[in-house]
């Protein structure tokens, strides 16, 4: 790509909606195709990405941005391409990449949008490999979380891109490899119309939100989301592989576990996703068949994947260490996991008798709110609250174990009453 990018071009005009039609279609625009973006070139060097950050700091209002990886093709989260919009300084390209082997880091951005609000679409996703180039928001607003707060059936960016604005986004490219380079200029193309519309989005819901009453809802919400580790350290990440329940036995499970490991540290050595060198399943069959020679595991049908001849040697390695290792792991492991819900009737019938009506009350409301009741109360905090209620379940009670448990406070003013009231028939 050519050009200067820091020379804010003249924004040609996005196309107008259609007229509106009659019946339900009336209330929102036709949509149209957005028309082109208008980004520079993909910025690579830290001297270019200074004079970026300098043309950003001039802009004005609030800063959108987005973040592209290369999950299903890499061992990593990192973000391979970012690309921010503010009014009067236009859209950038950054590849974080190159620009941080060019020396340090992207937190000069961080600082010059200080305190200012960042929009970003489902943050949940983009937070952790922001933060990782130091980019760390302390003002969110989430144009998906707004949208989930508002009752909107669909909240994917496209979507709500076209109930709000009629303009329809191409989402071709939405998982798509972005580490390779170069990166093809439709897929760039894709990238910058992202954030180019999420200033107008954000405007639009906020908007909404108080027409609603539920500005304070999605405050409270953002700062929440702004508090959260996406990225917590996690305990036997190996027991999560798909059809380890299949896998019977501690001596199996160990070759599982090993198998796991080997992977994964495979993996990381060659930034690849585990799932493209050996499927997870291929692994369980493995560990539930107990091949006796290497000769037998190349014969596994079941054994498949990219990496499962070539590195053969790897997985055998792998399946002696788990034939001999003595730390065993345990069967089940004792976990504070509550159970299954078709379980509740039998094993703790009190706690069935009051989830039954709670549940019911909480969904009635969020249907009164129009809110997914996921996000008016988490289905498992609720489930918690019901196994093990305070004792009296008074509302005030209520409400300081659902906070402790997490919940917002403008959930708890909405559910506490309700839940109380549920639980004392029971």
């Amino acid at each position: 790509m050519v050009g200067d990018p820091f020379q804010v071009p003249e924004r040609s005009p996005r196309p107008d909606p259609a007229p509106e039609t009659a019946g339900a279609a009336a209330d929102r625009p036709a949509a149209v195709a957005a028309a082109p973006s208008e980004h520079g070139p993909v910025i690579e060097t830290r001297t270019d990405f200074l004079r970026a950050v300098e043309r950003i700091a001039a802009g004005e209002g609030p800063t959108a941005i987005d973040a592209e990886r290369a999950s299903g093709f890499r061992y990593s989260q990192r973000a391979y391409l970012i690309q921010v919009f503010r009014r009067g300084a236009g859209s950038f390209l950054f590849d974080p990449p190159a620009i941080r082997s060019d020396g340090g880091d992207l937190h000069e951005l961080d600082e010059a949008i200080g305190d200012g609000e960042w929009i970003i679409h489902a943050a949940s996703q983009d937070l952790t490999c922001l933060r990782e180039v130091g980019i760390d928001p302390r003002t969110l607003f989430d144009t998906e979380l707004a949208a989930r707060l508002l009752g909107m059936e669909r909240v994917g960016l496209g979507a709500v891109v076209e109930e709000l604005l009629g303009i329809h986004l191409e989402k071709a490219h939405s998982a798509v490899d972005w580490s390779i380079r170069p990166l093809h200029e439709d897929w760039l193309e894709y990238a910058a119309l992202d954030v180019e519309l999420l200033v107008d989005v954000r405007d639009a819901l906020r908007e909404r939100l108080v027409r609603d009453g539920k500005d304070g809802y999605a405050a409270e919400e953002f700062a929440a989301t702004l508090e959260r580790d996406f990225n917590p350290p996690k305990t036997d990440p190996w027991r999560r592989m798909s059809d380890l329940h299949t896998v019977r036995g501690q001596r199996n499970l160990a070759v599982a576990r090993e198998l796991w490991l080997a992977r994964d540290a495979y993996a990381q050595e060659i930034d690849t996703a585990p799932g493209r060198l050996v499927p997870d399943k291929s692994l369980s069959a493995a560990a539930r068949v107990l091949p006796a020679s290497k000769r037998e595991l190349a014969e596994m049908k079941e054994f498949n994947g990219r990496a499962s001849r070539t590195q053969l040697d790897r997985w055998w390695a792998a399946i002696e260490r788990g034939r001999t290792t003595e730390d065993l792991p345990q069967v089940r492991v004792p976990g504070d996991a509550l159970p299954p819900l078709r379980a509740w009737a039998e094993r703790n019938p009190d706690a069935h008798a009051r989830l039954v009506p709670a549940r019911e009350s909480v969904a009635e409301l969020a249907e009164q709110l129009s809110i997914p009741v996921e996000n008016l109360l988490t289905p498992e905090t609720l489930r918690r609250i019901a196994w093990a209620p305070p004792s009296p379940a008074t509302p005030e009670a209520i409400g300081d174990a659902l906070q402790a448990l997490g919940a917002r406070p403008w959930q708890i003013a909405l559910t506490a009453q309700r839940i109380s009231e549920s639980f004392s028939p029971a």
